[in-house]
């Protein structure tokens, strides 16, 4: 059975029922027990046009579900609209699809939640931590979600900033998650960067770029994490860092800053510099100081820190962490890094001994042990 496959095929089918009037909760439903009934009968009877076949099952399923509806007469006659057994279109329909989940009944945040649970891929779980919140809080703002779509027309796209939003979660989550969706995320970002000439289109595809140009150098041969710091740079993607440099170049002189061309510029200069130690900190902590006007974000308060205890010194980042949330993710692992920075290895053990225990996933915890049981086994003085 083709995982895969049936991944890739899944916002396509559930396009096709949308456009034929499927309200959006019954066709993720209906999609999804095509689905079953794939992973049930192809592997002794695998069907020679895939789509197809799923997108003749899920109509048969989402009518199937209907039929004792107070509208059952009226769905009954879309019977004679069935797709007929054959070769399906092989129009990629994904990016439409996130479009269309960007409703204008649903707030940013919904949407987004939406997208990256019926699009994406992504569990109720993760969808939660890229967004700070409670697990059960984000099961109820997607129930809310598809309540609020139910029985609507999909024939008002919701915007491109909302888009945009998804696409940086999905890539974030394929980055750094368990799931590796960041090819994905650059591929529907590079479609949507040929569609549209919009600046912060063009600066999330730069920033996609300047951190997948990265890719290989961020885990060592055994899957343990490597920082920033330490990356061997000669296995860096220099073509993509070139690509990802020029995109946003041309995007920051139509002087139309936004969130995504600073968060680029951000990882341009890591980039640019030849090695950890001629990193232009002075600069980064000045475009996060921008980064921060446009967002007033948590998350950037933090980064900004870190920078800050580059720049500055470990006691200036220090300062500047104190006035961030502790309760933040990794704010008690910026914490040890600056207190080990300024010569406290003890106070720094024992938050990387901590931040082991908050870690969002396996890779960083098992980073952040080994530098406490590092710490822990310096001899005392």
């Amino acid at each position: 059975m083709d995982e895969a496959l049936l991944r890739s095929l899944t916002p396509s089918v559930l396009t096709v029922l949308v456009r034929r009037g499927a309200d959006f909760a019954a066709a993720e439903d209906a999609v999804q027990d095509a689905l079953v009934e794939a992973v049930r009968v192809w592997p002794a009877d695998p069907p020679r046009d895939a789509k197809g076949w799923l997108v003749t099952v899920a109509w048969r399923k989402f009518l199937d579900a209907t039929r004792s509806d107070t509208a059952r007469r009226r769905r009954e006659d879309r019977i004679e609209e069935e797709p007929a057994p054959g070769p399906a279109p092989a129009l990629d329909d994904t990016l439409q699809l996130y479009f269309l989940c960007a409703h204008p009944s649903l707030t940013p945040s919904s949407a987004a939640a939406l997208t990256l649970r019926a699009v994406g891929g992504l569990t109720t779980r993760q969808i939660a931590q890229a967004y700070l919140v409670p697990e059960a809080t984000m099961a109820q703002r997607i129930s809310r979600a598809k309540r609020t779509v139910s029985g609507v027309r999909f024939d008002q796209p919701g915007d491109v900033a909302t888009v945009l939003r998804v696409l940086y979660l999905v890539f974030n989550e394929g980055y750094s998650g368990d799931v590796d969706l960041a090819a994905e995320a650059i591929r529907l970002t590079r479609q949507l960067a040929a569609a549209i000439d919009h600046p912060e289109v063009a600066g999330l595809l730069a920033l996609m770029l300047l951190h997948h140009a990265r890719r290989a150098s961020r885990t060592a041969p055994d899957g343990s994490l490597v920082p920033l710091a330490e990356q061997d740079r000669a296995r860096w993607d220099t073509a993509a860092i070139t690509e990802g440099v020029r995109i946003l170049q041309t995007a920051l002189a139509r002087d139309r800053l936004g969130e995504f061309q600073a968060q680029a510029a951000i990882a341009a200069l890591h980039a640019d510099a030849p090695t950890a130690e001629e990193t232009d900190w002075v600069q980064i902590v000045e475009w996060y100081d921008e980064l921060a006007r446009l967002t007033d974000s948590p998350v950037v308060r933090l980064n900004r820190a870190v920078a800050v205890g580059e720049a500055d010194g470990p006691r200036a980042g220090l300062a500047a962490l104190a006035a961030v949330e502790d309760s933040l993710p990794r704010h008690t692992a910026a914490a040890a890094y600056l207190y080990e920075r300024a010569g406290d290895p003890t106070t720094a053990a024992r938050l990387y001994a901590e931040a082991a225990r908050k870690a969002p996933n396996l890779a960083e915890r098992d980073y952040l042990t080994r530098q406490a049981a590092r710490l822990n086994s310096r001899p005392r003085n």
